[in-house]
């Protein structure tokens, strides 16, 4: 008794197993090459917004106006010197943190601002006809504001 696959049957496993393969790294591929982003992305939401909130820890009635700005936006500085430590040196380096305080409004803004291409020296980027993955705005920016 002959038992196995049909000849015509064959090569049937060996071309659904490459149609089926390709689909599949296309989803691995894709949560790989977007994770990286949104991890930063996360981590900016959360040093700006940890910033903001140990800057109010400053006293102002111990200061004049121009030393009480000096020392909320050293204070939120230091913190997303602190919170941003882990990035990857290769991109540290193109990460810009400001934080302005303006003496009129009593408003504290902090943003973190990475340009999208300073992460081609650490992931690849897929270009294919009609798609690139990922597909990242020019600017990763995040950004927190509290009126005191």
């Amino acid at each position: 008794m002959k038992t196995g696959l049909p000849q015509k049957q064959k090569g049937a496993v060996a071309i659904e197993f490459a149609l089926v393969f390709v689909i599949f790294f296309a989803v691995l591929y894709g949560v790989v090459s977007y994770s990286l982003p949104l991890l930063l992305m996360q981590s900016f939401n959360n040093s700006t917004a940890e910033a903001v909130r140990r800057s109010v820890a400053v006293d102002p009635t111990s200061l004049t106006d121009a030393a009480y700005k000096t020392a909320v936006e050293k204070v939120a500085t230091d913190v997303l010197t602190d919170k941003l430590s882990w990035v990857p040196n290769a991109v540290r380096g193109s990460v810009q943190k400001t934080a302005a305080y303006n003496i009129s409004t009593k408003m504290l803004t902090v943003t973190v601002t990475l340009p999208s291409t300073a992460l081609s020296s650490i992931m690849p980027v897929l270009k294919l006809p009609g798609i690139t993955v990922p597909s990242l705005p020019d600017n990763l920016q995040a950004q927190s504001s509290l009126q005191f």
